[in-house]
């Protein structure tokens, strides 16, 4: 894989961004290719419990213990973000960078290979074609930052996006001072 692709980092949503989809998100990409890309929103929380489509995990479900809405591509797919104590790659569990890794939600807790601390559970993904993420930075969409383990489980999800930008660095940082609608400033 080329060294300037972007999986595992966050694109934080530029105040530019009119999509609602996507205004003031932030996705952690978890694949980036010469194909496209694959993400998940990490800080927009549904209505629903964990413990609704999944009693046997929502024991393990980080706070908000909500289903997240990942993004408006296969709403009715589900994608898992698990942290473990236990980094290495096992039956259920594939590790992407720290502690964090995906879960194999058709699993029972007790099968997978690794112990799960605590997990969230998305609804949909976010997905770009071939050239597609990368024309959207260029154009100025979104800001590419690094990414933390602890971000795709924050307890914070609405206060997420200035988090976010507030820890980068010069000019960056002041982003996090725009308001939501422009016209009230």
């Amino acid at each position: 894989m080329a060294e300037d692709r972007l999986t595992g980092r966050l694109l934080v949503a530029s105040p530019v961004m009119r999509d609602p989809n996507f205004d003031r998100t932030v996705v952690l990409l978890l694949d980036h290719g010469d194909e496209g890309a694959l993400g998940l929103v990490l800080n927009r929380p549904s209505d629903t419990a964990v413990d609704d489509p999944l009693p046997q995990w929502g024991g393990r479900a980080a706070d908000p213990p909500v289903v997240f809405v990942g993004g408006p591509v296969a709403k009715a797919s589900a994608i898992c973000l698990a942290r473990s104590s236990d980094g290495d790659g096992s039956e259920g569990w594939q590790p992407l960078f720290g502690q964090l890794g995906t879960l194999d939600l058709a699993l029972d807790p007790g099968d997978v290979g690794v112990p799960i601390d605590r997990l969230r559970v998305f609804a949909g993904y976010a997905g770009w074609g071939a050239g597609q993420l990368e024309g959207e930075i260029a154009a100025g969409a979104w800001f590419v930052v690094g990414a933390e383990a602890e971000d795709a489980l924050s307890s914070d999800p609405a206060g997420l996006w200035r988090r976010i930008l507030r820890r980068q660095r010069g000019v960056l940082a002041s982003v996090a001072n725009f308001p939501a609608d422009l016209a009230v400033n």
